[in-house]
């Protein structure tokens, strides 16, 4: 998967870039190619990647694209999957045995549990990625299709919720490795002094 960083652009597409993300699901997927939303955002600006690269956006975020950048419309590109009826994990919470790697992988942090604990979904929170599927080691997730209305969100609705929470995911992570950076360098320098006495 490609990582691009969206902070090397000037403002000008840095703009274009903010928009573009603005159209894309934020499901966080990773099925375009990059590692998530606003990477393939800074791909698309920067002609590295084509509009038509994001499975859960479909033909109708295609069009967005399209209307935006003032390119034609491309159908979705198979390579990158296909278009599916909107859909949230769900754990068998009967089979989940509480290994936390589905916990490790949620981009949005829709799954809550802890280990050696039953796990469950945040249904309303689900951007429906899928990423949480592989890494369980007893294939207790699936997915479910969801009605279009079962949550009252509209798409941007969604797709806003999911960038905060991707958002305050990725501070959280930050926070923690950093966190622990201290923490490792306190135990360092803890060492060193216990050393010298």
């Amino acid at each position: 998967m490609s990582v691009l960083n969206p902070n090397q652009h000037g403002n000008e597409d840095a703009a274009l870039i903010e928009k573009v993300n603005n159209l894309l699901p934020q499901t966080q997927c990773g099925q375009c190619g990059f590692s998530g939303c606003q990477p393939y955002a800074v791909a698309i600006v920067k002609k590295q990647a084509e509009i038509n690269q994001c499975p859960p956006g479909g033909e109708e975020g295609i069009h967005d694209l399209a209307k935006l950048l003032n390119k034609p419309f491309k159908r979705l590109n198979p390579e990158h999957g296909e278009h599916k009826p909107e859909q949230v994990a769900f754990i068998i919470e009967e089979d989940c045995i509480g290994c936390v790697k589905c916990l490790a992988v949620c981009p949005v942090d829709a799954i809550v549990g802890a280990a050696k604990y039953m796990h469950t979904v945040i249904a309303a929170e689900c951007t429906g990625c899928e990423l949480c599927i592989a890494p369980c080691p007893v294939d207790c997730i699936i997915m479910q299709p969801i009605s279009v209305h079962q949550y009252h969100h509209t798409k941007h609705d969604k797709a806003s919720l999911a960038k905060r929470r991707f958002d305050a995911r990725n501070e959280r992570k930050q926070i923690e490795a950093h966190t622990a950076e201290l923490l490792r360098q306190h135990k360092k320098k803890a060492l060193i002094s216990a050393s010298k006495e």
